[in-house]
């Protein structure tokens, strides 16, 4: 298991990534001031941001169907916890974008090659009331494992 966001493996029969990118931001209000530089206050943290990147080959890896099991949970609106496989936790992301590419095509449409980028976006982590429902997921996996 590379990653799990809520019950969502990152695994090399779903979706691997090879490239995890993340952004944090921290915010500073300023003040203009007459003959000088700008007066600065730190004001708290800003947005943290993880870009999860790869190449899928359905015939190896995942494919079109776990792309949009994801798109599925980020419809819900809802926050996911994100846990590395090394057992860190991340805390609560939402879902804010997903980008898919296919080439390399079969006769019938199906793609060989899916590049994908997905975007997550740290909430806050007090914010109990904006996870998802990890029932629903865990057991849509489990039905899907004895298909």
């Amino acid at each position: 298991m590379l990653m799990a966001l809520g019950m969502f493996v990152f695994q090399t029969r779903s979706v691997p990534y090879q490239q995890l990118q993340r952004t944090t931001q921290w915010r500073h209000a300023s003040q203009s001031r007459v003959g000088d530089r700008p007066a600065y206050q730190f004001v708290g943290p800003g947005t943290d941001t993880i870009t999860l990147s790869g190449t899928l080959l359905p015939e190896f890896t995942g494919g079109r169907m776990d792309l949009d099991e994801i798109r599925a949970m980020a419809d819900e609106g809802m926050a996911w916890p994100l846990v590395e496989g090394t057992g860190r936790q991340y805390g609560l992301w939402v879902i804010t974008a997903v980008d898919e590419t296919s080439s390399t095509f079969y006769r019938d449409g199906a793609a060989q090659k899916i590049e994908f980028t997905i975007t997550l976006e740290h909430v806050d982590d007090q914010r109990t009331d904006l996870i998802g429902d990890l029932t629903t997921y865990g057991v849509a996996r489990l039905a899907g494992a004895f298909v």
